[in-house]
């Protein structure tokens, strides 16, 4: 099992979330990482009590992952968490390979050098949350540094795609890579990405950006 902790509430974008936003966010992260597991009925004040927050927010946030068809609402029990296909995570694996593969290794080639070593600090958050095994840590940075990548194309609705896609991934098998000390080294991609990018070596980014969106379907796939 992975180990057990009151994960820190996630910040992402420049503007300062809500409380209900970083609610929201906690949750999806454990959503993908597979914290909370399809089929499970979950209470607002259990989920509360788990993140160290009010009931309120958790349950507001619920609904908007109820409107994102993350999670059902279960009368006068809470939130059932829905099942996504293994088809379903094929194909959000294929539209996003054919989306980010391209667009991240575009940015080798004009992408300002400044942008792209901004976000370092976010790629050595994901090795440090890897080794702790703290997957909803994980799980968000990792969210951070693809987005922020994709934002230095100047496309927003691409953003927004992938974002989308992103959350409806789910990741069951990190848990099984932290038992074993192997996430680490995934994590790890990260850096080389980012390194590649500020070599412009155009074919290097997209060689590992492939070897990377791989393990969505492989590495970090299997319960």
């Amino acid at each position: 099992m992975a180990p057990q902790h009151t994960p820190a509430l996630p910040v992402l974008g420049s503007r300062k979330p809500s409380h209900r936003e970083r609610v929201a966010d906690a949750l999806r992260a454990a959503l993908i990482a597979g914290e909370l597991r399809p089929g499970e009925v979950y209470s607002a004040p259990g989920l509360a009590a788990r993140f160290g927050v009010s009931a309120t927010p958790v349950r507001e946030a619920m609904l908007d992952l109820v409107k994102e068809g993350l999670v059902d609402t279960v009368p006068n029990k809470g939130f059932r968490v829905t099942a996504v296909s293994e088809q379903q995570l094929d194909e959000y694996t294929h539209i996003r390979a054919l989306i980010e593969i391209p667009t991240t290794a575009q940015l080798a080639r004009a992408a300002d050098p400044v942008a792209l070593e901004a976000l370092r600090p976010v790629a050595q958050e994901i090795v440090t949350s890897a080794a702790s095994g703290d997957l909803i840590a994980y799980v968000e940075a990792d969210l951070r540094f693809h987005l922020g990548l994709l934002a230095l194309a100047g496309n927003g609705h691409l953003v927004d795609v992938v974002r989308d896609l992103r959350r409806r991934s789910r990741l069951y098998g990190l848990t099984a890579l932290v038992e074993q000390g192997r996430l680490e080294a995934s994590a790890e991609e990260h850096l080389e990405i980012l390194d590649a990018l500020l070599a412009r070596d155009e074919e290097a980014v997209r060689a590992v950006m492939a070897r990377h969106l791989g393990h969505v379907r492989g590495l970090w796939a299997a319960p």
